[in-house]
């Protein structure tokens, strides 16, 4: 994922999202566990779970979600945070699963609400979010470092910390034990069994607690659609080889920034085919250099160069390891495709490899710096066209795995889009759950624990919070111009009327913007206007404010019925 620094304020916008009616919930009973999913159900992002027993509350995750092209202006949308307002001392920790900007981007965000939430997670992923909490200028934040095999005890909560796989070193699972039960949270997971750190996913911890008895599992469901399993992440190292000999100028590799062990891979093999690394993008610096520090990631002596040495170097001497897999605008790989790049050139002759997978919604605007990239010449491998990524989550097969290990209780797939999740819920029903504890839950839904039951109560507001770096307050009405303005245009109409002899002095003059059509085309409208203004005048309408509501209503009509167009209209109409 990419890293966002923001400088202005974030506002909250009352977006729909998925998820149902809101139906307030019961007060909470005594020895009662309650879940609210506040993001991630629904979505590929903005991952975060509340869950509350006797007046205390315990949150794991807290990510972002990337806006899609529907969204413009936005910079990034947080979880649900404002369910938490009055609540904010009764937060007893926050429980990370991983270091991915999904589950740890709005960090900030909340601890800019209340700083001293204790937060939890294993040691890579507290070091990129303290990076992240330093850029935005926050300080006395708690931060407790966990390892697989942890157990802490905070409150009316029990954390067990196991290892997991995933596309990130250090990724770990949540076993929460209360009064009501047992819960266990995969975060996101796969179950790799030669993973290059040699980390695998701790099926025996899984087993342990399938013993103890789970009374509620949440799955990772991003690849429940997907049959049979995730291929290792070895397999691709051949792949991976083929893009590096057959590269005969300069390679840029693009991966999320955070993926530390395709950056290894990459470094392995730069020092194989005797290339020098460059890191570009700040936080593919600011992560790989914290993995480096860290140990997680081994850069061989001599390997690695500052960007300004680029140019001491032959371009087939050279491997760049860029941000913008996903496409995005401001990210190193687009402004590369669109030449807009201070240092970095492509052209003939160079190789782009583009070692990520597709994030839902984001397919346009990677194929829009795929063919860039392309027309400028280069030779661009993709997932498309050869075995250069594999995912970091579990496929079916390894689900169903899971299930039959744990025989849970109850079942609610988290982390997903409707789809992933429903297809969860379906293997959750082949290994022995109960059809009415399998629970398809979207963001907002209230879930109680209780005596090994759990069922939907209830829900709550989960809407979506815009962060615009530019504005403060409610941005709800500015994203609908936003839309309007980028879907249908815009169009001006200025009109001087005389009230008090009822005649029109000059117009209506149209202007219009963001429509493909000839001047000509309105002169029908601008008889209809004038029509419309003259009528209201003689029905003795001599309110400005008045007469623009006409000239618009007039304007509207005919443009929604001759054109088929919405667009923003703004009606000026001066008096004399």
């Amino acid at each position: 994922m990419r890293d966002i620094l923001l400088a202005g304020s974030f506002a909250v916008v009352h977006y729909p999202v998925p998820m149902t009616e809101v139906k307030p919930p019961p007060k909470l009973a005594p020895g009662t566990l309650r879940v609210i999913p506040l993001g991630g159900l629904g979505d590929v992002g903005r991952n975060m779970t509340a869950f509350e027993i006797d007046g205390q509350i315990a949150l794991v995750d807290c990510g972002v979600l990337f806006p899609e092209d529907h969204h413009p202006g936005v910079d990034l949308i947080l979880p649900a945070l404002d369910y938490l307002e009055g609540r904010l001392d009764d937060i007893v920790a926050l429980v990370l699963t991983h270091g991915h900007e999904d589950h740890i981007g709005a960090v900030p965000y909340l601890l800019k609400r209340r700083p001293d939430i204790p937060i939890y997670g294993s040691k890579l992923t507290l070091a990129f979010v303290a990076a992240k909490l330093r850029e935005h200028r926050l300080r006395n934040f708690v931060l407790d470092a966990v390892e697989e095999g942890d157990i802490v005890e905070i409150g009316n909560y029990e954390f067990e910390f196991l290892a997991v796989n995933h596309s990130i070193p250090d990724a770990l699972a949540v076993a929460i034990r209360t009064k009501a039960g047992l819960v266990l949270h995969t975060g996101d997971f796969k179950m790799d069994q030669l993973p290059l750190d040699g980390r695998i996913t701790d099926l025996r911890g899984f087993a342990r607690l399938g013993e103890e008895g789970v009374d509620l599992f949440l799955a990772d469901s991003t690849n429940a659609e997907m049959p049979g399993f995730t291929t290792p992440e070895k397999d691709i190292e051949p792949a991976i080889a083929r893009v590096f000999e057959g590269a005969k100028g300069k390679l840029i590799v693009a991966c999320f920034a955070s993926h530390v062990h395709r950056v290894q891979q990459v470094l392995d093999m730069a020092v194989k085919h005797d290339r020098k690394v460059v890191y570009v993008g700040r936080s593919m610096v600011r992560n790989m250099g914290t993995a480096r520090d860290l140990g997680y990631l081994r850069v061989p002596a001599g390997t690695l160069i500052e960007m300004k040495e680029i140019d001491r170097y032959p371009a087939d001497k050279v491997v760049i390891v860029s941000t913008g897999s996903q496409g995005e605008p401001l990210a190193a790989l687009s402004r590369i495709a669109n030449r807009d790049h201070p240092v970095v050139e492509v052209g003939p002759g160079d190789t782009v490899l583009l070692a990520s997978s597709l994030i839902p919604g984001n397919e346009n605007s990677v194929y829009r710096v795929i063919n860039g990239l392309s027309k400028l010449g280069a030779n661009v491998v993709h997932k498309g066209n050869a075995l250069v990524h594999v995912s970091g989550h579990a496929s079916a097969g390894e689900l169903l795995y899971c299930y039959n290990i744990l025989r849970p209780k109850n079942a609610m797939p988290v982390h997903g889009e409707a789809r992933h999740l429903i297809a969860n819920g379906k293997l959750a029903e082949a290994t022995g759950v109960p059809a009415e504890q399998v629970i398809i839950a979207g963001d907002g839904d209230v879930v109680d624990l209780k005596n090994g039951v759990a069922k939907k109560v209830g829900s709550v507001d989960a809407s979506y919070i815009f962060v615009d770096g530019s504005t403060v307050g409610d941005i709800s009405d500015s994203i609908m111009d936003r839309r309007i303005l980028g879907e249908e245009g815009f169009v001006s109409v200025i009109t001087v009327v005389d009230v008090h002899n009822r005649r029109i002095v000059s117009g209506p003059e149209i202007q219009a913007r963001g429509l493909a059509e000839e001047d000509s085309v309105f002169d029908e409208a601008r008889g209809r206007v004038a029509d419309a203004l003259l009528d209201a005048m003689r029905d003795g309408v001599d309110d400005t404010v008045r007469l623009q509501q006409v000239t618009r209503r007039a304007f509207g009509q005919w443009i929604s019925k001759r054109l088929r167009r919405r667009p923003m209209i703004v009606p000026v109409v001066v008096t004399t």
